[in-house]
């Protein structure tokens, strides 16, 4: 088995995790790439040669991965997703057993799905047109503020790090938002407004019900509060409905659609997988691009089945997930 795989070093807290990796997916006869980001890479350049291993590792934070998961998008190159950053929530949405070991074992047994991807476009202050790909969401607004104030904390704090945040802006802007999505056209007042292609958050609370990586659509969700400490209803609402489909989601409206317009009435601060791009903006467009990538499943993960079928790498013994 060729295996290469593409790290990040500056993502999350410098852990030794994918080295352990590396040690379990490599077996006798096999070969192993192991390569470095620089911190101004170029996705297509750091993955051009893709296609000529039987599987492609990124590891690093949700930016990360996300940069390169669009620019491998379309290749059929089965891509598996480790978790080396600070949330690393696109690999907790996937789903695999998390450990070095067991996502080199899914390597090896080689079982994949195909998983959408969003892509977001907007005009830069300058006029320049940009594009980025994502793959849990992406949002202009409060959700932008909170990943900037959180950065100076990140190394230290991890994850409270948001947390933190969030609750030293207890009364964010409200703007409008005016929201086309396939053609029809909504107005929401709000403080944020996010697209998602998934949107499990810590705690594997789902912000709305029923988004998913598997059915060509993005989600789009707009917060209709202008008093931060009341998004402390819908996250405890998460912890005793963790699938949102019984209790509902207070404060949040969600739309579902394949091509999405936002348009804002101030310019607003966005994010792409929890980076902030710099700059404002007064408008973007997002598109779902299904099926998009290959992604590595286990058993353990929504998306993969009770049944692995025989390994196409050899090396790894059948387990029993639990579900």
């Amino acid at each position: 088995m060729r295996t290469l795989i593409i790290h990040n070093p500056r993502s999350g807290f410098g852990s030794d995790a994918v080295f352990q990796f590396e040690r379990a997916v490599a077996q006798a006869g096999d070969e192993c790439l192991l390569r470095i980001l620089e911190e101004d890479f170029v996705a297509s350049e750091a993955c051009a040669d893709a296609g000529d291993f039987d599987v492609v590792v990124l590891s690093g934070g949700d930016g990360t991965v996300s940069t390169l998961l669009h620019a491998l998008a379309g290749r059929d190159v089965p891509t598996c997703v480790f978790p080396s950053g600070t949330a690393n929530l696109l690999a907790a949405n996937i789903g695999n057993a998390p450990e070095p070991s067991s996502l080199a074992r899914a390597c090896r047994r080689g079982m994949t799905a195909r998983l959408d991807l969003g892509e977001i476009s907007w005009t830069d202050e300058i006029g320049q047109r940009r594009t980025r790909g994502f793959g849990l969401m992406s949002g202009t607004g409060f959700d932008a503020q909170i990943m900037q104030a959180a950065l100076p904390n990140k190394a230290m704090m991890g994850q409270a790090a948001y947390f933190a945040a969030a609750l030293a802006n207890p009364r964010p802007s409200v703007v409008r938002f005016t929201v086309t999505i396939d053609g029809r056209t909504v107005e929401r007042e709000g403080i944020t407004c996010m697209v998602a292609n998934n949107a499990m958050i810590q705690g594997d609370i789902q912000i709305v019900p029923d988004c998913r990586m598997d059915d060509g659509l993005l989600d789009v969700i707009i917060v209709e509060t202008s008093d931060a400490t009341q998004l402390l209803a819908p996250i405890a609402f998460g912890l005793v409905d963790r699938a949102g489909k019984s209790i509902g989601r207070p404060h949040i409206k969600s739309l579902k659609g394949r091509e999405v317009r936002v348009e804002v009435s101030e310019p607003v601060a966005l994010e792409v997988d929890g980076e902030v791009m710099p700059g404002l903006v007064r408008s973007y467009e997002a598109r779902a691009l299904p099926g998009a990538a290959r992604m590595v499943v286990d058993s353990m993960s929504p998306y993969g089945g009770a049944d692995e079928g025989p390994s196409r790498f050899g090396g790894s013994d059948v387990i029993a997930y639990p579900k």
